[in-house]
Formats: structure tokens, C-alpha cells, sequence
């Protein structure tokens, strides 16, 4: 599954990663799954989803994070052999889908395996391959899927400790409700709260709280897909800074470019505050602590003018 809106960064040659995932399986013995410790071995594609495998796995699941660092740009990730490896001994494997991890599924295709789960959640959604916004974890209905998904396979791996899942994830979904009911509450607290991005990085979690994106979805798109925005899209991008209709400028944190420092300086300028966010989790977070930890940056912007470059 690619989107074809991700471009040619996010995709890794075929070839180099079937090598890759030969290499693991040598250096696994040919085989298969499993943690040493008779506990379920799980990988999450990026941190966020690991996060959340950790917290509905507890102390019967080793996991590992492919991505992980908040410092790096996530669209130039290379596979390596470590990750190879990491794939092909995992019983579970959660990813995001939409293209955004594709080099996920062609390491998986090369160390093919009988016994993994597999958990996609672009497929748990139901999501369209033409969905433009791959950024899924900022979806508020994205994780606690997930969770379900993991306490559902986790038990069926470990039939012993059904209950033990099942309490994890009960504790899990319970701690979501802060931030999904700050979610529902922004919009009627801040009634035509309006921003610009540079990036769809959190559009999904913008759209649940009722925030009005004025960023065309184009200009979105080009940024996201390292091309050069319009004359005309940035001018009417500065025009939000400039008019005073913007009431913060979010952009993702992580991956910055002379057009993002345009923007920024523009947002200085005109006494606008900006708000960092991220495609990875950062360090010291849970993923709810996370989200609700964006929301308030948000909140923070639009009621008291406040920056949060950085979480």
C-alpha cells in the first residue's frame, strides 16, 4: 500500500530491503518468532504504536520501536539489518499504513511467517488507500483500535493471561478520556479557533477539536512531499499572518526547510505563536500524555498567545 501522495522519499528499492530481511532470517537460523524469555516478541513501526503495545502487552511482552528518535526526519528512514532482524523474529508486528511505513510490508513479504500478526492501522480503520493524511495516531479513534487489536491477539498468543490484557486495556482506554474530552470541549471554549500548518502532521486531531485549518490541503501536500509550494499558496499562506486570521502556525517540529523558516518568521513578525508537533513520540511520553499534551499546546496558543516550539 503507497499512497502516491507520500512520493518517492518515503519508499524504500524493493530489492535492497528483500536483502535486508534474508539477512535476518540467516541471522535468526531461518526461523521464526519469539522472545527468549517465552514472552510475546512485538515491534511497533514507529514509537507511538510500540507506546502502545507496551502498555497493553505489560511484563509478558518484549517490544522494540523502529522509530524512535524525535531528532531525525521520519520520511528518510532507511531499513537496516537490526530491523530486518526485529521483523522477522516478531510475533506482532503493528504498523501504520497508508505508505507511510511501506518498507514494513516488503520486510515482512521477504521473512514471511505464518505465525505473525500483523496489525495495519490504516486496514483497522477501514481506510482507503487514496486517503490523503497518513498521520493516523493523531486520529483519536486510531490507538484505542489498536489497543483492542493487540489485547485481542496478545490473548490469543497467551490464553493465561487473557485477563491480565484485558485489565491493560480497560486502564488504557479509561486514560484516553482527558484528552478526548478536551478534544470535544476546545471548539466550545474557542468557537472559530483558526490556524495555519505546514504539514497534515496533526490535521486529524485539528478537525477533532473543532480547529479551522486555512492551509489549503495542496500546500500541505507539497510540503509533506518535499516540493515547492506555489507563489501563490505561499502568498496566501503569509496572507493568514499578515491579516490577522491565523491564530497560531502549526508545524511539524521535526522536519524543517526554508519554507517552514519563512513561515515562522512571518508568524514572529505579525505576533502569532507557533506550535511544534511531531510525526514521532517524544521522549519522556506515554502517547496520551502526548496528545493531551499537544492539545494544550494548542490551547495555550489560541487563548494566551503562547509558543510551544518544543514539547
Amino acid at each position: 500500500m503507497t499512497n502516491p501522495r507520500l512520493g518517492a522519499r518515503r519508499v524504500l528499492p524493493v530489492l535492497c530491503l528483500a536483502m535486508l530481511a534474508a539477512l535476518a532470517v540467516a541471522g535468526c537460523g531461518g526461523s521464526a518468532s519469539g522472545a527468549a524469555d517465552g514472552k510475546i516478541s512485538a515491534v511497533g513501526a514507529e514509537n507511538e504504536y510500540a507506546n502502545v503495545i507496551e502498555q497493553i502487552g505489560g511484563k509478558y511482552v518484549d517490544v522494540s520501536a523502529v522509530l524512535s528518535d524525535p531528532n531525525t526526519d521520519p520520511h528518510s528512514f532507511e531499513a537496516s539489518v537490526s530491523v530486518a532482524q526485529q521483523v522477522a523474529r516478531a510475533d506482532v508486528v503493528v504498523q501504520n499504513g497508508l505508505g507511510y511505513d511501506g518498507w514494513m510490508e516488503k520486510i515482512e513479504s521477504a521473512s514471511a511467517s505464518d505465525s505473525r500478526d500483523v496489525i495495519d492501522a490504516q486496514e483497522l480503520l477501514g481506510l482507503p488507500d487514496s486517503t490523503p493524511n497518513p498521520h493516523l495516531w493523531y486520529k483519536p479513534a486510531t490507538m484505542p483500535a489498536v489497543a483492542r487489536q493487540l489485547a485481542a491477539d496478545f490473548s490469543e498468543l497467551q490464553p493465561q493471561h487473557k485477563a491480565y490484557f484485558e485489565a491493560n486495556l480497560a486502564k488504557f482506554e479509561a486514560s484516553l478520556r482527558p484528552w478526548l474530552n478536551g478534544l470535544k470541549e476546545f471548539s466550545t471554549k474557542f468557537p472559530g479557533a483558526a490556524v495555519a500548518t505546514t504539514e497534515p502532521v496533526a490535521d486529524y486531531l485539528l478537525e477533532a477539536a473543532g480547529i479551522e485549518n486555512l492551509t489549503p490541503f495542496t500546500m500541505q501536500a507539497d510540503v509533506m512531499n518535499d516540493a515547492d509550494p506555489a507563489p501563490q499558496a505561499v502568498a496566501l499562506q503569509e496572507s493568514f499572518f499578515t491579516e490577522g486570521k491565523a491564530d497560531a502556525f502549526v508545524y511539524n517540529q521535526q522536519v524543517t526547510d526554508s519554507i517552514t523558516e519563512k513561515f515562522l518568521g512571518a508568524a514572529a513578525a505579525n505576533g502569532v505563536p507557533v506550535v511544534g508537533v511531531y510525526e514521532t513520540m517524544p521522549a519522556g511520553y506515554t502517547y496520551q500524555r502526548w496528545m493531551e499534551a499537544e492539545l494544550t499546546a494548542l490551547e495555550e496558543a489560541v487563548a494566551h498567545g503562547k509558543s510551544t516550539e518544543a514539547l
